[in-house]
């Protein structure tokens, strides 16, 4: 009996670029679904193929625009606990509103609450996603959750530049822990920026703390938005006396006019993976560098299927 038998990988219209590299790699071909929006936007999901009794993979990043990607996911979920798959595991490499992860501020939600819980309600048994924007989501599923990272492709792609003296720097406190985890694994210096959001989207550096002078600079996030912060940040270093900047995200959500911050700043290269689709091809230009995680979340659903570990993928390499 082949893996096609026994698995059923699908994809929402999200990322079928993505979908289609993994089904490559895992040797496999994408279920038969058919997803249609009708004249008032309402979405209609019908699977094409029998699914009863199989191992359920269903891949949509709740990438913009995210409500309705997020709709078409608990859909999909929800067509295929009523076909009766086995199991449902909902893939979604990039998982949206991560960012409304607590309450900063009276009388507001905590959004990544209730999008777990919708896709819990929905029917998902498993969630596989990649690099969230805070650990701690994770609990925020009663079901499994397998937390999976870039670091190791991005890490492979910095390694083959051989770049001397690099400082890994974090544009936040709160990305620290990645920040030195690519720093130790690249054998390189670590730096933080100190600095504070005095109206939203906009950002002011109060302080660098390493030392930057003369020195080639990785700067690594797990998202890049509107490119506020990654330009001041640049601009400060460039200020500071640092030499060539590279910086590195897992998910590009590249909002409003960030392609043209990037390619118009003194950025060497942003590092971007493929778990939100750069739909224009026109503003992708020269600076930005995909690479695909493909592989990664191929290999990551077969160890699932098969009951094997999914934590030695990035065991050594952690962020």
């Amino acid at each position: 009996m082949g893996l096609n038998d026994e698995l059923g990988f699908f994809a929402g219209r999200a990322n079928p670029e993505l979908a289609k590299k993994i089904a490559d790699y895992m040797g496999i071909s994408l279920g038969k679904i058919n997803i249609k929006s009708f004249s008032d936007k309402e979405i209609h999901v019908k699977i094409e193929e029998n699914i009863r009794a199989k191992d359920v993979f269903l891949l949509q990043p709740t990438c913009p625009p995210a409500n309705e990607n997020i709709m078409e996911l608990l859909i999909m979920i929800d067509a295929f606990r009523r076909a009766s798959a086995e199991r449902i595991t909902a893939v979604i490499p990039y998982y949206g509103y991560a960012r409304q992860d607590r309450k900063d501020e009276p009388r507001v939600p905590i959004t990544a609450k209730l999008v777990a819980n919708l896709i819990t309600t929905a029917g998902a048994d498993r969630v596989l996603t990649m690099d969230l924007h805070a650990s701690q989501i994770q609990g925020f599923f009663d079901i499994k959750v397998d937390h999976l990272f870039a670091s190791p492709i991005i890490i492979n792609y910095l390694k083959k530049k051989k770049l001397k003296d690099l400082v890994v720097l974090s544009p936040d406190m709160g990305g620290v822990r990645r920040a030195r985890a690519y720093a130790r694994i690249l054998n390189s210096s670590l730096a933080i920026i100190d600095k504070r959001r005095p109206t939203t989207n906009k950002v002011e550096v109060l302080n660098i703390v390493g030392e930057i002078e003369g020195k080639n600079v990785f700067i690594i996030d797990d998202m890049v938005d509107t490119g506020g912060t990654l330009i001041v940040a640049i601009e400060t270093l460039k200020k500071k006396g640092a030499k060539d900047i590279y910086a590195g995200c897992t998910h590009p959500v590249l909002s409003a006019d960030a392609y043209e911050k990037i390619e118009n700043s003194p950025l060497k290269e942003l590092i971007v993976t493929d778990t939100i689709p750069l739909k224009n091809e026109k503003k992708k230009k020269n600076k930005i560098k995909i690479i695909s995680v493909a592989s990664l979340l191929g290999e990551a659903i077969k160890r699932i299927h098969e009951h094997r570990s999914v934590s030695s993928l990035f065991l050594n390499n952690k962020a």
